[in-house]
């Protein structure tokens, strides 16, 4: 990663602070990092994103959350929900840090269920040069595989995305883009399907909600949550237990693939 590291200190600050007025009850603020791979797949359906390797960086809190309207504002100059006390500048200023340093913020939230933003700064070779994104290798049709995957993901593009990853893989993908859809297409279904793969947090019926109402008419069907928020932070909020097959987003082709095999493959 190529950055000025007293920006970066800066970017942190003005994330911590914004993560502890949201809690004034106080709470747990999480820092994390990451290596992830933004794929070209991703980078079309995320402009102005490139493929390529990346240093993520992932500031959580256990707060208010946001809801779409405040998150499609937040990074704009004077722009806060803090009346008096703030500025404005905030996360404008962490916009700008980021970008200066070609990398990338997104912002994932939830009302009730906290933030989480994810920084991610282009990995960088000893010359200095970024590091092009790692392609997955072809799908062999000769070992094309013959599980069914319920994929529920109410983000439009996102899951036309994956589905076109799992098609690619040789599974056949099902897709919902909310929890009474997916129950629908599971009752009307003739076949078994052998994996829900579904965001943890949706609207109305959230992915362990629908989860528990699949297993009944369907036991032997395996389950893996896909969210925007990190691990951690979906533990600690009560929305997964611990020990839950879990995905993070974004993933690239290879490790969604490497996921979903284990899962299957668990008894």
């Amino acid at each position: 990663m190529k950055a000025d590291p007293s920006q970066i200190e800066q970017v942190i600050m003005n994330l911590a602070v914004n993560a502890r007025d949201a809690m004034p009850q106080g709470g747990k603020l999480t820092v994390e990092t990451a290596n992830a791979t933004l794929d070209e797949g991703y980078a079309r359906a995320h402009s102005p994103v490139k493929a390529g390797e990346y240093v993520m960086l992932a500031i959580s809190d256990m707060g208010m959350g946001m809801d779409a309207e405040t998150q499609a504002h937040i990074f704009e100059p004077f722009f806060t929900t803090k009346g008096t006390k703030g500025t404005g500048l905030g996360l404008s200023t962490v916009y700008g840090i980021v970008k200066q340093s070609e990398g990338y913020v997104w912002v994932y939230s939830e009302t009730g269920k906290g933030t989480t933003f994810k920084i991610y700064l282009p990995r960088v070779s000893p010359t200095g040069k970024p590091i092009p994104a790692q392609t997955a290798a072809p799908a062999d049709a000769s070992k094309a595989v013959r599980e069914t995957v319920l994929l529920v993901e109410d983000e439009n593009t996102l899951r036309h995305l994956t589905r076109q990853y799992l098609r690619n893989l040789g599974y056949t993908v099902l897709d919902a883009n909310h929890g009474v859809a997916a129950l629908q297409l599971s009752a009307t279904h003739p076949g078994p399907i052998h994996l829900l793969l579904t965001d943890v947090i949706m609207p109305g019926m959230n992915g362990t909600q629908l989860a528990t109402h699949l297993s009944a008419p369907r036991p032997e069907m395996k389950v893996l949550y896909v969210s925007g928020y990190t691990d951690d932070t979906i533990v600690r909020h009560g929305v997964l237990e611990p020990g839950l097959a879990f995905l993070q987003k974004p993933f690239s082709p290879k490790t969604l693939a490497r996921k979903v095999g284990e899962v299957l493959a668990t008894a």
